[in-house]
């Protein structure tokens, strides 16, 4: 009789084949998926340095957005530039001043002894740090607090007799053509009439009621007096001739007729860049806080200015400006501390 194949042997055979197909499939789309992923991202693990390499999503960090807020020209592109000795000059003036035109300076003795870098930092090119990216692109223009058209050289001398207390620059000078050559360079890449995002002192939302003096005082006490001293009198360099933090009232502060004696211009300042350390993204103090330091600072005695020929039009008038008259009815104090809606909304 002859013997027929065993049938427990077909079905074996059968699934050894299929099984065999399976992994050849799983094989297949291993290498396919394996093949699309980046190689650092395979190799890559949370104690590998090639992980931080990536976004969430993936993707080089090389092809990130680049930052849209304003990013100064790299200063050694300065050795590039024609007037090089002069930009450089005026780079100087900026982070220096107090050393050339300062009490002891070595050119002229015109200033308070604060530098222009204590209002705009890092020499005029930190974002919402007061700098300098629009000022070539946006002057001239007109002004309320002048009633004028301003150039750049009266924007400059408004600053020195009113954030320096000091005296204006001859405007065909060495010194002014240099500080004009700097600002310039710096904004030479932005369009005229534009005005980068970043630029200026950064616009704080406003609070629902008057900035507090008192609780102003316990934070200028925590979180600034290390620095600026406890009477605002800031601290020198060893030099005697500069300051390493510069006072915020005082004989040797910004007078009364400075911009930043303007509580919306202060309180902004101080959310963006105080204490030491802080920026717009990262910043260190409250809302509340920044408002109630700058009232407390700005409360303080400091030096007077005639303000007689400034905003010659009430309407053009800030409604944080300190001194009436006014246009409205509301008093010199709620101009001063606030709460400033109602008066915005007017």
């Amino acid at each position: 009789m002859e013997n027929k194949p065993d049938s427990k042997s077909k079905i074996i055979t059968q699934l050894v084949n299929i099984i065999c197909l399976l992994v050849l499939i799983i094989l297949g789309l291993f290498f396919f998926l394996f093949k699309n992923i980046p190689e650092e991202k395979i190799a890559a693990t949370p104690n590998n340095p090639t992980w931080n390499d990536y976004n969430p999503n993936g993707k080089p960090k090389t092809e990130e957005k680049k930052s849209e807020y304003w990013i100064a020209p790299d200063t050694n592109s300065i050795s590039e530039e024609k007037n090089k000795e002069l930009i450089t000059y005026g780079r100087e003036l900026i982070k220096n001043t107090s050393l050339y035109l300062g009490p002891n300076g070595s050119v002229a003795h015109i200033s308070n002894g604060m530098n222009c870098q204590n209002c705009h930092l890092e020499a005029g090119t930190k974002s919402f740090g007061n700098n300098y990216s629009a000022v070539y692109s946006t002057y001239p223009k007109f002004r309320e607090r002048s009633g004028s058209v301003e150039n750049i050289y009266k924007r400059v001398n408004d600053c020195f007799e009113r954030s320096l207390n000091g005296n204006a620059l001859d405007t065909s000078g060495k010194e002014m053509q240099a500080i004009y050559a700097y600002i310039k360079w710096l904004g030479k890449d932005v369009k005229k009439k534009d005005k980068p995002k970043g630029s200026g002192i950064f616009d704080l939302a406003l609070i629902d009621r008057a900035a507090n003096v008192t609780k102003g005082k316990t934070v200028f006490t925590q979180r600034c007096e290390s620095c600026h001293g406890k009477n605002g009198e800031g601290k020198m360099n060893t030099d005697n001739k500069s300051y390493q933090y510069p006072p915020l009232w005082g004989e040797h502060s910004y007078n009364i007729g400075a911009g930043l004696y303007r509580l919306t211009r202060f309180a902004g300042f101080v959310k963006a860049n105080m204490p030491q350390g802080a920026t717009f993204e990262n910043p260190q103090l409250t809302d509340e806080q920044a408002w109630d330091v700058a009232a407390f600072v700005n409360s303080q005695s400091r030096p007077k200015k005639d303000l007689n020929k400034d905003w010659p039009k009430l309407s053009g008038k800030p409604f944080d400006n300190p001194f009436g008259p006014y246009a409205d009815k509301f008093s010199e104090t709620q101009h001063k501390y606030g709460p400033f809606g109602p008066m915005k909304k007017k």
